[in-house]
């Protein structure tokens, strides 16, 4: 009789440990990771779009970057989350499968990337990252939005240079 008590004593310890371990990332930490991850997969897709429908080398030599660069913050992202217990979309919401639609059957994808992708989308990326580099609960997630901050900022210089040459 007494090792059903104790398979359920191990069992609710093992249901409090697991919810313990999501506990550490706070909802603050948590928005962070989802927007970023979002983000993150949204700038993959949008650059394997432009390596294929871009017009001029330029523009898929950008895409290719932001292939390259946020894929590997993609995998750091996905790495901290999974140290801290924090869970992270693995497709991309609705809104923005829709908005890789539109791109992709725009009459001028070039300029449409450059102004959507490069511009708009690193600039609302940069104001995350700012924001988590200086507000995050976590030393960790600070430090990452941190490290992290100087390749989108460099992403959204070259989308402005390329909006100047197109």
């Amino acid at each position: 009789m007494k090792k059903p008590a104790f398979t359920l004593v191990a069992a609710a310890l093992s249901l409090a440990w697991a919810a313990a371990a999501q506990a550490d990332v706070s909802k603050k930490d948590q928005e962070f990771f989802n927007k970023a991850a979002v983000g993150g997969l949204y700038e993959v897709q949008a650059g394997q779009l432009a390596q294929q429908q871009g017009r001029t080398e330029e523009v898929k030599a950008f895409g290719a970057m932001l292939v390259k660069d946020h894929s590997a913050a993609n995998d750091e992202l996905k790495a901290l989350a999974e140290r801290k217990g924090a869970a992270l979309p693995s497709s991309l919401p609705e809104a923005q499968q829709k908005k890789l639609q539109n791109l992709s059957s725009a009459k001028n994808f070039d300029q449409e990337f450059v102004k959507q992708v490069g511009q708009r989308d690193h600039k609302t990326d940069i104001a995350l990252f700012e924001k988590a580099s200086r507000g995050a609960d976590d030393a960790e997630v600070k430090a990452f939005a941190a490290k992290t901050l100087p390749t989108l900022q460099a992403h959204k210089e070259h989308a402005d240079g390329l909006k100047k040459s197109h």
